[in-house]
């Protein structure tokens, strides 16, 4: 981000901001938090490294508040957690977790800060195991219903929401590839949920709308798909991967339809009448949030469940979650949401960053140069979409801190701020300098 002439780039109104989520920062431990399915996930699979400390987010968020404007973004991308607001049942509300966003809320608006939630970041109350999880309709129910009185009790101290956070990781990634709660390893599984959890965003979206008008929008995570060669079969896997991990969730949503190639796969498995959802789950949106991190190389696999391909990272220049930098991909997604779905809807980046080996030199400053170099790249990535007249509206910096990275525990740093696992103590990298110099 040294090249500062880069910001001339983006149209007044432009919004820079950082992301965050509950369940990786928050501390669950505290303030009559329930538990959700990554405590039982963490118990069962991480050795019992879970989220019930994180970033102590929920003592600290002024704090947090205070690094977000001081480096000069202008939002904060954030989650409610299902779990603090109804620890116990769906009807009785905390009022530990309702006063806490309350707080949250006014302090980023105290702030001069736009916020950004989002209703489902993956913490679903432990309790809808009882009832298949997102592989039951009924959950998606629930959550609509959960949508409702977020809006009845919190719905005036924010304009735009998004319902559900990165669709293919609640459905794919934790139900056939069985990485991310509930662990599961299932083809059947993970196609159920493929469709409900684009049910429940629709009727979350129906549940939003009838208490406000609100600028309603869905936040999408997409991975280039680089053929590991250009032989028929591997084309044709590239294409597979492309249509279940991207197009799935935005042909469903803009399309109201899924694509073809991943419904001769998965079409078995879903529920009788979902074609009757897909007016629901395709009702107009007022924005849409694209996540990018990365490409996958795809290569052919000859598998008994038909999923025929596996996933290989290329000779990149890689993260420390060993991904690759390659921020065409992420403007390849942009011009695919303005050519194939909808040329006008606005368009946010919800996420983007790395995790990073960050190094400590000998005045106890942290040094995150890759980092840094990987937010100039897909910025300048950026600029060239804005120029072809995208309607690309703000940028999200992935993440305000380190924190609880899933699977991965504590062990992958992502933050633009340094935490210090024991005290909780705030320090501000290189990157997060090299923003505040950008912005400010």
């Amino acid at each position: 981000m040294s090249n500062l002439s880069i910001l001339q780039d983006f149209p007044k109104g432009f919004i820079f901001g950082a992301a965050t989520s509950a369940y990786q920062i928050e501390g669950n431990n505290f303030g009559g938090c329930g538990k959700s399915i990554w405590d039982e996930f963490a118990k069962k699979k991480l050795n019992g490294v879970d989220g019930s400390h994180a970033c102590n987010h929920i003592q600290l968020f002024k704090e947090d508040i205070k690094l977000i404007r001081n480096a000069g973004f202008k939002a904060y991308r954030f989650s409610f957690s299902w779990p603090r607001l109804f620890p116990n049942d769906d009807n009785t509300i905390n009022s530990e977790g309702l006063d806490f966003y309350k707080r949250l809320l006014d302090e980023i608006l105290h702030s001069n800060l736009e916020p950004f939630p989002t209703l489902y970041h993956w913490d679903l109350p432990v309790r809808f195991n009882q009832i298949g999880g997102w592989e039951s309709e009924e959950t998606c129910k629930r959550f609509a219903d959960y949508s409702y009185t977020v809006s009845e009790k919190l719905g005036d101290k924010f304009q735009k929401i998004a319902t559900i956070n990165e669709p293919w990781c609640v459905s794919w990634l934790s139900h056939y590839l069985g990485e991310h709660a509930p662990g599961k390893k299932s083809l059947s599984s993970a196609a159920l949920t493929m469709h409900n959890i684009l049910l429940a965003h629709g009727l979350s979206v129906q549940a939003l709308r009838s208490n406000r008008n609100y600028q309603v929008g869905i936040v999408l995570n997409n991975e280039y798909p680089e053929p590991y060669s250009q032989d028929i079969k591997d084309v044709q896997a590239a294409k597979l991967f492309d249509s279940i991990y991207n197009r799935w969730f935005a042909d469903g949503i803009f399309k109201g339809s899924y694509p073809k190639q991943a419904m001769e796969l998965l079409s078995s498995h879903l529920p009788i009448n979902y074609e009757s959802d897909l007016k629901t789950i395709s009702q107009s949106l007022d924005w849409i949030g694209i996540n990018y991190y990365t490409r996958s190389v795809i290569k052919y696999r000859n598998s008994n469940d038909g999923v025929n391909y596996q996933c290989i990272r290329g000779n990149l220049k890689k993260t420390d979650m060993d991904w690759e930098f390659f921020p065409e991909g992420l403007g390849y997604f942009l011009r695919r949401i303005k050519y194939e779905y909808d040329s006008k809807i606005p368009i946010y980046v919800t996420e983007n960053g790395m995790a990073n080996r960050d190094q400590i030199n000998i005045k106890n400053e942290i040094l995150d140069e890759d980092r840094i170099e990987y937010f100039q790249l897909h910025l300048d990535e950026l600029s060239k979409c804005i120029k072809e007249k995208i309607s690309l509206k703000g940028y999200f910096a992935w993440s305000l801190l380190d924190n609880y990275e899933w699977s991965f525990g504590y062990e992958k740093r992502f933050g633009l701020v340094h935490i210090n696992y024991e005290n909780f103590k705030r320090t501000p990298k290189s990157s997060y300098y090299q923003f505040k110099k950008y912005l400010n």
